[in-house]
Formats: C-alpha cells, structure tokens, sequence
C-alpha cells in the first residue's frame, strides 16, 4: 500500500529492500520511465498494480548519482520531501540549466569563470573571482615525487600538488548535482574534484594514485613504439612516437591531454594522490586523440588551446576542494616546471580607427572600460590581452570586443565606402566558358565524388597493368567504396547514367567539371588534379556524331580550330570502332566514343551509351580566346564548287579535308560535308562523298580560269590519297 500524499494505491514489486515507512519514487498510471516504457494500471499476479516503484535505473540515475541508495533495488529516498512532491524537486533534478555554444577560437569560455567573466560585462555586475586558500601543508612534494619534461615544446607547463590521507568516498549532493548538470558523471570525492576543477577554470586536471608512480617519478615523453597502455574505460590503446604520455620508470601512465591509465587511477584504498594539473600542445593532443579514436572532456579543451597560466592555481583549487570536503590533508610545496617563456603581446589602442572601422561613437573611456572588465591590461595607449586570450593579435580584434559588448544591434547601418572591384583569373573565364557552352548544348551539370571503389575500374574494364589503376589510397576512408581517388572519370559519369536510366529516365546527356587524381612517386608527395570536362549521353537521338559534334562546339568556343581525329580500337573501355581520339598538333585533347557493351552491361544500361573525357588543362593552354583580331566583311563575291569523290571506305573524311584546305590555301572559306552515299551503284568498299567549297579572294571576284586552277589543285590533292572524281 503506498501513500502518494493524495491517496492510496495498490502496487505489486518484486523488490527485497523495502520497510513500512520507506519513502520511494511512484510512477503512476500514464507516467514514462527511463527507456520510454510507458506505466499503465494492469493486473500482476493477480493483484491490480496501479503503478511501479522506481530504481535508479528507470529514474536514468546511476549508483554514483546517490551512493547510499541500493543499486538493484527500490531507491529508498534520504532526501528531505514531503509524499507527493514531484521526483525531480525531491532529487534536485529541477534546476535550470543554459547550454552555451562556444565558438572555437574562446576555449576560455568552456569554464564557469569565463562564462561568469563575460556575463559580468555583459550585465555591468561586479565579478568576484575566488582565491584558493589551503593551508600550509606538513612535508613537501618534492620528498615523495620528482617530475621530468623531456618534451618542453608539447608540455610547456606542469604543475603537480599531492594530498595524503586520503578518504575516498563520494562527493557531497551539490558537487554531484553540479556535475551531472555539465554533463559528466560523478565518480568519487578525488575524481570529481578534477572534473569540477575542469569545469571551473578550464583546467583538465588528473588525479594519481602515489603507489602506482614506480620509482616516485614522472616522466613526461614521447611513447616508444610498440608501447601500450590500457586507460580508464578498460581498453588497451596502442602508442605511437608522436603520442605524449605520462610515464613512470617502468611504463606509461597516461596519454597526455587525453585520458589516465586504469592501473593509476584512483581506487579505495588509495591513500597519496598526486594531482597533474599541466598544459600540452593542442595540435599533439588532437592528433593523438584522433589516432586513438577518442575524444574527452580533456582533450576537447586542450585541442582548442588552453591558458598555460592556469596551470598552478586550478591545482591549488583542487587541494582547496579536498581540505573542505574533508578528503584528506594537503602536501606542502609544489613541483612546477615552467617552460612557457610567454612575452605578453602589446596591441596600440586606437580609439579613432575603431570607432571608424565600425561605423560608431564610443568614447575612450568606454572603451577601455570594457577592456578592463574582460581582464584586458590597459596602460597609457597600449592594450595587454590577458594569457588566457590566445586569440587577440591584431587591433580588428581589440575592436571586436568593443562591438561585442556596445552591442551589434546597436551598430547602425551603413551603405560600403569605397570601391571594389572583382576579376577573375584566365582559367576561372575559360570554365565559365566551358559551363556555359556546355548548357547551351543542352547538358545538365552534375557533381559527382572524387572517391570510389577500387572495384569500380573493374567494371569499366580498365586492364590490371594499366597505369590508372595507381591509385590514391584514402587513410581513413568511409568504407571500401569510397576508399581510393579517382584516376578515370568514366565510372562516376557511367554511375550517374545508370542511376538515370533506372529510375525511367528516357534520355540523359550530362556534364561535369571533374578532377581526376594521379600519384606520384612518393606517398609524401601530393598528387596530381587533372582536371577534365566529362560527358556521357544515351537516347533515341545520341549517336556518335551528335556527341562529336558538342566536343567541336566546346573547342570552337575556345577558338581551337583545326584538330585531327584519329579512330581508336584498343581503348577497352569504348566499342571497338565507334571511339576516336582528338588531337591538335600532336597533343591530346579529348577521347569521344561509345561505352562497351560489356561496360552498359555492368551499369544495367541496355541502350548504346557515350562518353566523352576533354582534357580542360589541355583546351585551356591551347585556348586562343581573347587574341582573335577584327576582319572586315568581304567586299567580293564567293564562288561555290561542289566535287564529288569516290574513295575508299576506309578514308577518314577529315583526311580528305585536310588535303583540300591545304591545296586551296586562304582562298578556301569553307567546306562542307553534305552527302555520303553508299549503295549499289558504288563498288563494294567504297563511298561517295560530296563537298561543297566555297571560294572567295579578298581583293578580286575570282575568274573561271582561277577557279579552274583551284578545282586541279583539289583533284590532285585528292588522288594522292586514292579519291577519285566521280562521274
């Protein structure tokens, strides 16, 4: 029978702990406990159970939130309530808490005295900041500790108090509370005490059990290779030399900045403890942390960058805590090694170019008034940032803590002074070239990753010797199919193409600006991007030609004219015979075909698919844009010839092209393909083709002997190439 204060009720527990008497938490009919179980009024052994009694378990409490409460039974409250009093009131689990987001560059701020800094200011509240007070101690440390920094660059600073007579036990309810607020769970007195100190000054602190230092000396140093270390949640960690740790004579005791060593922690019958209270290099402590795949409330804050003038007074603050909470007794002395050679930075305050730079008016003395509150040093017209400031070094920043506290809100607003001017380079002109003459074609821009499987070049049948399946390996990839850098464009552009075609796509013809990546000869060496203009088509209307024909349009907006084209049969990746390479002057600029049907196959792609690589770093370098000269209209006629030729079947029309502009000269102003005829008036093996010449002089109408001449010197130049005159 329990007495809720308003009534009585009827609960069925299996619980072995309970008195007459005994004050528990109910939860009633409809109430949600730890887990989202839901309570709800049923019979239990035959019995209608109105509600449950709670352990600390459904309360998502733990042992060390209430020490004397049993740890598998009822939670039989000590607290002083009254029956009927709301769980949360009764247990202190009522009070307010405000989550602040702080930005990275004020690690200050991840402490109560930076929060309580800032907020005095804010507020214009006198700040009172406490000055730990212990007494003298009996002994001295440096009897029963000697400490050695043989890596003064990753720990400027460490600072070391010991306590003897230690009594563990746990803490006291509002240091419990205090914590479990912040987010960190109570352990014990000595424990807690480097949390709360932590949580205070933004010191992570350490705690050892004296009889676990062998020898009774610490050595702060880089790990040895192969050495290991099982820390505080019981897992084995394997070190590396770039790792700083805390050692003794025999081996680590703690990964520095990250987490302690289980076998030095603090256990029941400890008796000396030693409290680190040092500063180590955030850059170290982040790649450590990083490679261990860890991530503490310590190493959240050094990573970030701490105040190495904190050191001694945050371990002072602790020997504070332990004297009240009547933990055990204070050690005199100190072992401080100093290595922080810190030469305060001095900024000129420059009331008149602050107030310029933010568009108000503030006096001087407001200014310095500010600077005052948030522990700046002003003296005369120089401004001293205080150490735990690291991210004061310019006068833009003295003048952002001005604005901070004038108030943004009250910064009026201003149309910009002065002119700016924007330009972008010759590379970024010719992508925006390519981009827009691609979306004139009709192209989709697409964005792809850079990363794939290695499996990938597999299915675009890239042979095993070749070069491209050297690949970039990714160190910490996100799984194997993103675990290496792409050295071909091909499989990201045919992953997109099937990605369209499956899900009913009845057309798709797609660009990107994409980086291919090539290793060089060492892996310390960074890799080589390539960048490239990819395509890739399918549809009723795509052929060959057509796709052809978007690759002339993109040279011809870089006024790249004049190229050869050159079929290609032994790119395993394209149909033998419906790929071809594209040149200028001997260099490669673009390969445009169609994707093997093997490759379609791969990709669940059951119609003829096209793709095209252009090398934009190529195109770029050939590019005439910009250098084109101002030709005046023609003031003659033209004259227009058509030539029909028969020739081999074999005969790239290009050749032939070629072999006429090359006969003609300047007087040619262009020729067109208009006619290819095969069939049964043509001998097996050949095709007809028909051009259309159009021929102009600039200083004269062209006379029929010229044009004569001209018509000789093109059947010449063809037959040389076995193309003959048909009749």
């Amino acid at each position: 029978s329990i007495d809720v204060g308003s009534k009585k009720l009827t609960i069925v527990t299996g619980a072995k702990n309970l008195q007459v008497g005994d004050i528990v938490p109910v939860a009633t009919n409809g109430a949600v406990v730890s887990g989202g179980k839901k309570i709800v009024t049923a019979p239990l052994r035959g019995v209608e159970s109105q509600g449950m009694l709670c352990s600390l378990g459904e309360l998502d409490l733990a042992i060390n939130d209430f020490p004397y409460a049993e740890e598998n039974g009822i939670f039989v409250l000590q607290e002083q309530c009254e029956l009927g009093d709301d769980i949360r009131t009764a247990i202190g689990l009522d009070d307010t808490i405000v989550e602040f987001e702080i930005t990275s560059n004020r690690p200050d701020c991840l402490s109560v005295l930076g929060l309580a800094r800032e907020a005095a200011c804010t507020f214009k509240r006198p700040l009172t900041i406490n000055t730990p007070k212990i007494p003298v101690g009996t002994g001295d440390i440096n009897d029963i500790l000697k400490v050695e920094v043989k890596n003064p660059v990753l720990c400027p600073h460490y600072v070391a108090k010991a306590v003897t007579n230690v009594k563990i036990g746990p803490s006291p309810r509002w240091m419990r509370e205090r914590l479990r607020a912040s987010g960190i769970r109570p352990i014990n007195n000595i424990v807690d005490i480097t949390n709360y100190v932590m949580l205070e000054y933004c010191q992570p602190m350490h705690a050892f059990d004296i009889n676990t230092v062998a020898g009774g000396k610490l050595v702060i140093r880089n790990a040895v290779e192969g050495e290991v270390l099982v820390t505080l949640d019981e897992i084995e960690r394997k070190l590396s030399p770039e790792m700083l740790v805390i050692a003794d004579n025999d081996a680590p005791s703690a990964v520095a900045g990250v987490m302690g060593g289980a076998d030095s922690g603090i256990h029941d019958d400890t008796v000396t403890v030693v409290f680190e209270s040092a500063n180590f290099l955030g850059s170290s402590v982040r790649t450590t942390a990083k490679k261990l795949g860890m991530r503490t409330e310590s190493s959240a804050r050094f990573e970030k960058g701490l105040d190495a003038h904190s050191c001694l007074t945050a371990a002072e603050r602790a020997c504070e805590l332990v004297v009240m909470l009547g933990a055990g007794e204070v050690v005199g002395g100190a072992i401080d090694v100093d290595n922080t050679n810190h030469t305060p930075i001095k900024i000129a305050l420059e009331p008149q170019w602050i107030n310029k730079f933010l568009g108000i008016e503030v006096s001087t003395e407001d200014m310095i008034s500010i600077l005052k509150a948030i522990g700046f040093t002003v003296d005369g017209e120089m401004v001293t940032p205080p150490s735990f400031r690291i991210d004061i070094e310019h006068k833009a920043d003295i003048a952002e803590e001005v604005a901070r506290f004038y108030g943004y809100n009250n910064i009026p607003t201003t149309s910009i002074k002065g002119s700016v001017y924007g330009a972008v380079s010759r590379r970024e002109h010719l992508e925006r070239i390519a981009v827009n003459t691609m979306i004139a074609q009709g192209l989709n821009e697409v964005v792809s990753y850079t990363f794939l499987s290695p499996k990938a070049l597999d299915r675009v049948r890239i042979p095993q010797d070749s070069p491209l399946r050297n690949c970039v390996k990714i160190t910490n990839p996100l799984g194997e199919d993103t675990s290496v850098m792409r050295t071909s464009i091909y499989p990201s552009m045919m992953d997109l193409l099937s990605r369209n075609y499956n899900n009913r796509n009845p057309k798709a013809c797609i660009f990107e600006l994409a980086k291919e990546f090539t290793p060089l000869a060492t892996p310390e060496e960074l890799p080589v991007e390539s960048m490239t203009v990819a395509m890739g088509f399918y549809g009723d209307d795509v052929d060959f030609y057509s796709v052809k024909g978007v690759v002339e349009s993109l040279l011809k907006s870089f006024g790249i004219a004049d190229v050869d084209v050159d079929a290609v049969t032994t790119n395993p990746s394209f149909h033998t015979g419906r790929c071809a390479e594209i040149s200028k002057d001997g260099v490669h600029i673009a390969t445009v075909g169609q994707a093997h049907p093997l490759v379609a196959k791969e990709y669940q792609i059951s119609v003829p698919v096209y793709l095209v690589r252009v090398d934009l770093d190529v195109i770029c370098e050939l590019a005439l844009i910009g250098t084109q000269t101002y030709k005046a209209l023609p003031k003659f006629p033209a004259s227009t010839r058509d030539i029909a030729l028969l020739c081999d079947e074999s005969l790239p029309v290009l050749k032939i092209e070629k072999a006429i502009k090359s006969a003609v000269g300047e007087e040619l102003e262009a020729i067109n393909l208009f006619d290819c005829y095969r069939g049964a008036q043509i001998p097996e093996g050949k095709k007809n083709l028909a051009f259309a010449l159009i021929l102009r002089n600039p200083d004269h109408t062209l006379t029929e002997g010229e044009l004569s001449s001209i018509m000789a010197k093109v059947l010449d130049a063809v037959s040389n190439l076995g193309a003959q005159l048909r009749v």
